[in-house]
């Protein structure tokens, strides 16, 4: 098998991470990069616990210093170290790193939910500082310069998924997805 590439973008809380765990499970030979795997490596230099406040701070600053597909063209790195096999682009936040993805041959899924249901999934997840923030906060951090064109790539995707439903209803989705584009 060659080189399969997938780029999920979805708002916070939206299943990316959990349709990553479902295509690790179910297939083999896959591997999932978050776009903000570079800054979390460096806050982690610095700081024990991180918070999505601190990762769209850095973002902000190294896309404005470098251009906004500064963590694509990291990830491209170890991409070229690999041979075969299905990559994960997990956290498309800007129309670069769609690009970067459409120009590798790669399909993007756009995964979305509720905010309500996003923010009450944030809460049980609790895999950053700031996930048990409130609702108001939430609100907020959605706003961040590095959210505002989830929506948009959004609705360029080639695929969408509704994830308001059951855990089933989730899977069932990734499972058409998967068939159609031959994982």
């Amino acid at each position: 098998m060659a080189k399969k590439i997938i780029g999920l973008v979805g708002e916070n809380g939206s299943g990316k991470d959990t349709f990553s765990r479902y295509l690790i499970k179910k297939r083999k030979n896959v591997v999932c990069w978050r776009f903000s795997q570079p800054i979390t490596e460096a806050l982690k230099i610095f700081i024990d616990e991180i918070k999505r406040e601190d990762q769209q701070w850095l973002a902000d600053l190294l896309r404005k210093r470098f251009g906004n597909n500064i963590l694509g063209e990291a990830l491209k790195k170890k991409l070229k170290k690999i041979k075969q096999g299905i990559i994960i682009f997990n956290g498309v936040r800007y129309w670069d790193e769609y690009r970067m993805i459409k120009g590798l041959k790669g399909k993007i899924i756009y995964i979305t939910a509720e905010p309500k249901l996003r923010w009450q999934r944030l809460r049980k997840r609790r895999e950053k500082k700031d996930d048990q923030a409130s609702w108001i906060k939430f609100k907020k951090l959605e706003k961040a310069p590095t959210e505002i064109y989830i929506p948009l790539i959004g609705q360029k995707a080639d695929f969408k998924i509704d994830n308001n439903g059951s855990l089933k209803n989730f899977y069932q989705q990734i499972e058409a997805i998967i068939k159609q584009i031959k994982l």
